[in-house]
C-alpha cells in the first residue's frame, strides 16, 4: 500500500467515523483515534460487503456502499462505547 492509499484510508475512516458518531444517539465515551480506527475498518469491510452484493461500482455516488459503511461504523462505535461504560 502506498502513502497516498494510507492517507486516503485515514481520511475516509475519519469521515465514516464522524458520520457514524452522528447516527449513534447520546454521548460516546471513545476518543478520536478509536473513531478513526473503527471508521477505517468499517470502510474496508463495508466495501467488501458492497462488492459481494454487487452494489460497489455504480454510476455516480455509491450511496448504498456509504450507508453500509456508516451502519457498520455506527454499530462498532456503539459496541465499543457500551464496552467502555461497563468498566
Amino acid at each position: 500500500m502506498e502513502v497516498s492509499g494510507i492517507i486516503s484510508a485515514i481520511v475516509i475512516g475519519l469521515i465514516i467515523g464522524v458520520l457514524a458518531r452522528l447516527v449513534v444517539p447520546g454521548r460516546q465515551h471513545i476518543g478520536v483515534i478509536w473513531t478513526i480506527l473503527i471508521g477505517i475498518v468499517a470502510a474496508l469491510v463495508g466495501s467488501a460487503i458492497a462488492k459481494a452484493v454487487g452494489v460497489a461500482d455504480t454510476k455516480g455516488v455509491d450511496w448504498i456502499e456509504w450507508l453500509i459503511q456508516i451502519g457498520l461504523a455506527a454499530v462498532g462505535i456503539a459496541a465499543l462505547d457500551r464496552g467502555r461504560v461497563r468498566r
